[in-house]
């Protein structure tokens, strides 16, 4: 869930960013964002592949772990949250070649201007959450371990008399 909160926040960051600059929500109106933001450009594809849960970032770590449990319990609901990566990795790679790649289609693209020291700042901070956690998540798990195996414990009682 922490990892989910770096990574929506930076991606809702990224999409206030862009339309800050353009005041438009419609992919079809973006495209070859990396040749006028360039910093931009590799922030958003970061964020974009841990989104996707691209190894040693924090999506990694947690879609893993999803995928791990959810085949503990059963084989084909393991494959139906495996499935479930494949489209949502899928998806955001396409937004992302739409958006960033590819050449500059919109007069609009032409005039953005890069990043400032402020937006710079707040993707930097997020990118580093997102790599650490993917590096080293053991502070993470072990800190909710306790109150995950309490949960379990709790759930595994019967509440039938």
């Amino acid at each position: 869930m922490i990892s989910h909160g770096f990574v929506s926040g930076a991606m809702f960051l990224s999409i206030g960013v862009l339309y800050d600059r353009m005041h438009s929500r419609e992919i079809a109106d973006y495209g070859g964002v990396v040749n006028r933001m360039p910093k931009f450009a590799a922030f958003f594809v970061l964020f974009s592949m841990a989104n996707a849960g691209l190894p040693a970032t924090s999506g990694f770590v947690g879609e893993f772990m999803v995928i791990l449990g959810a085949t503990q319990y059963n084989f084909w609901i393991g494959m139906l949250a495996a499935t479930a990566l494949i489209l949502g990795a899928a998806y955001s790679l396409w937004m992302t070649k739409r958006v960033i790649f590819g050449a500059v289609t919109n007069h609009h693209v032409a005039e953005l201007t890069d990043m400032n020291g402020r937006e710079f700042g707040l993707f930097l901070v997020l990118a580093i959450a997102v790599i650490a956690m993917g590096l080293y998540p053991a502070p993470f798990t072990d800190t909710m371990q306790t109150s995950v195996a309490d949960l379990l414990q709790h759930v595994a009682v019967s509440k039938l008399p």
